[in-house]
């Protein structure tokens, strides 16, 4: 003959030692996993976000065409450590009010800049700039200035209107947060 244990509760009791099922061991190990399954992409994506990109909206029109006003641009922070060469669109701390700005580098350490009715030439050699609408800047004179060791010469593309390196001077490297990952050439 043969005996048959019986539950009550549909089995979510407890079972005759006095210790809890393994059905509600497994979930008690569940909640924690949960947690910890939907905190890691939140720490991961605030980590990506304090030390590689971060996104921030452009309050100027000094790079249109390349950038509109009120676009949301990605700036890559790891770049704002290394080295920055020119034609790359960088993020910096504004000398003038502090905010972060957004222009493009056009000389860097050692490079001599001059405008010369709105042509660009750096270190005496033209340089084709296709974003800039060179018939909005005719008779734009400036420099030739040297960019000093440490600092990088920068230039908004809409230079009709840009606030820049021909108002407050080369931006110290120390200055530069990061590079845009968008409105490179």
């Amino acid at each position: 003959m043969t005996t048959q244990r019986t539950t009550t509760g549909g089995g979510g009791g407890e079972n005759p030692g006095g210790r809890p099922s393994s059905r509600q061991q497994g979930t008690d190990r569940r909640v924690p996993r949960r947690l910890i399954l939907a905190l890691v992409p939140a720490l991961a994506l605030l980590g990506a976000r304090a030390w590689l990109v971060e996104p921030f909206t452009v309050s100027s029109d000094s790079m249109e065409p390349t950038i509109a006003q009120g676009s949301v641009v990605l700036m890559y922070k790891p770049a704002a450590s290394g080295t920055v060469g020119r034609g790359v669109v960088v993020a910096f701390t504004n000398p003038e009010d502090g905010h972060v700005a957004i222009k493009r580098v056009i000389a860097v350490a050692g490079q001599s800049v001059a405008i010369r009715d709105a042509e660009l030439f750096v270190d005496g050699l033209h340089v084709d700039e296709p974003f800039v609408d060179h018939s909005r800047i005719d008779a734009t004179y400036f420099g030739p200035v040297t960019v000093p060791a440490g600092s990088i010469f920068v230039l908004g593309d809409n230079r009709g209107v840009s606030i820049d390196s021909r108002d407050y001077g080369a931006v110290p490297l120390t200055a530069v947060q990061g590079t845009l990952l968008t409105g490179r050439t």
